[in-house]
């Protein structure tokens, strides 16, 4: 059972979890990655709860990517399962 929620995230969107992905608004990326764990898993919602992506919305498709992953299903395992 996954309980850490960055587990859910690619590499990627990992790094710099306590620097602004929102510039505009000034927004840490865990910020943002605490309001769609609590409950905004919309843009709109992100919008409201962090102001994140509502000066000149260029970090609109990394929010929208971050919603996508954490409110997705779980990843699944890399690996071979070996029958017998």
């Amino acid at each position: 059972m996954n309980t850490d929620p960055l587990d859910k995230l690619p590499a990627i969107l990992k790094k710099d979890l306590d620097k602004n992905l929102c510039t505009c608004m000034d927004v840490p990326r865990m910020d943002i990655i605490n309001a769609i764990v609590n409950g905004a898993t919309t843009l709109d919602a992100v919008k409201k709860e962090t102001y994140a992506a509502t000066g000149a919305r260029c970090c609109e498709q990394e929010v929208e990517r971050l919603i996508e992953c954490l409110t997705g299903p779980e990843p699944r395992r890399r690996g071979r399962k070996w029958r017998k």
